[in-house]
């Protein structure tokens, strides 16, 4: 009789376990991005929205879309596409590591777009399509059209425009179509790649623009990142956490890392249904205490993928030789 309880008491509680891994309480939930979507892709269902049908720019995460597009073309991707004038940036002047001339395959160039979310590769791609870059952004709101992406208009390639728009809601059924394709899922996750540039035979070392996917915390199968000033930074994931597939839709983060500080409390919130204490940033961070000045000591709080279940940054602190200037680089 003892056993049968106990038996009883303990199925009662992987039940309730269960359960609450899988509606977790959304007011537990706090996250700095402006809009955010959490869907449950194996119940078609949302468990947590904010302002997820809000029309807001999107910046990179077009370049899902300019992947299915060219995927859907079925062009040879082994052609060999060269970098022109017109793939540069003259409306933000972002960089890029391609260099005017650089020719690579179609299929190398569609990774770097996704990897490493390289413009001037997905300008590349856009101009060699059948009818040139108008009938591809032609093609791409066409397919958003067929997806019921109805709140979503695509402006250019790249998302550099911020006439790129789309919805939290949007951008989910955006993702999931987008992980029927098998290169898709494969190049987004790529954590680094050795690339030979033709035709200087040079190589380069191009690094995903994610840095989750080099977590072993982390089951993504797909994600793609995104920034331009309008958008601010933007996330999106079909990832695997507590045996369930989630996409997560994160935009408009007011932070370098917040978006990753954001996808952290994701995961702890589907875990363990509690809240995670926020940290504002979710990589490095430097700290300049109240310190005697020749006794200054730096804080370093750094992504660590084998930390603990819940706790997802490491803190260092570390003496100073002289005061640190801020520095004048983007991080």
């Amino acid at each position: 009789m003892n056993r049968l309880l106990l038996v009883v008491f303990a199925c009662g509680l992987s039940a309730q376990a269960l359960c609450s891994s899988l509606d977790p309480d959304p007011a537990k939930l706090r996250l700095m991005s402006a809009n955010a979507l959490v869907f449950d892709a194996a119940a078609q269902r949302p468990v947590y929205a904010k302002a997820a049908d809000e029309v807001t720019p999107i910046a990179s995460l077009t370049k899902l879309m300019t992947a299915m597009v060219m995927l859907d073309a079925a062009q040879p991707d082994d052609e060999l596409i060269a970098i022109q004038n017109e793939d540069f940036d003259f409306l933000k002047g972002s960089r890029s590591r391609l260099r005017m001339g650089t020719m690579l395959p179609r299929r190398e160039l569609l990774r770097l777009a996704l990897m490493s979310s390289e413009n001037r590769a997905a300008s590349a791609l856009a101009r060699h399509y059948p009818g040139g870059t108008p009938m591809f952004v032609a093609a791409m709101n066409a397919k958003a059209a067929a997806l019921q992406m109805t709140r979503t208009h695509y402006a250019d390639p790249t998302g550099l425009s911020a006439d790129n728009v789309s919805t939290a809601n949007d951008l989910a059924r955006l993702v999931q179509a987008a992980a029927t394709y098998p290169l898709i899922r494969e190049f987004s996750t790529t954590p680094a790649r050795f690339v030979e540039l033709q035709p200087t035979g040079r190589w380069l070392t191009f690094n995903n623009s994610n840095a989750l996917v080099k977590s072993q915390a982390w089951d993504i199968q797909l994600q793609k990142t995104g920034y331009i000033r309008e958008a601010g930074r933007c996330l999106v994931m079909l990832t695997t956490i507590a045996t369930r597939p989630f996409v997560i839709v994160l935009l408009d983060s007011n932070g370098k890392y917040t978006r990753l500080g954001d996808a952290q409390r994701v995961k702890h919130w589907l875990e363990t249904g509690e809240a995670m204490a926020p940290i504002s940033s979710g990589g490095l961070q430097r700290y300049h205490g109240s310190f005697p000045p020749r006794q200054r000591q730096t804080v370093r709080i750094t992504f660590s993928p084998h930390a603990a279940q819940g706790g997802v940054y490491a803190v260092k602190l570390t003496q100073a030789k002289r005061p640190t200037k801020p520095s004048k680089h983007r991080v």
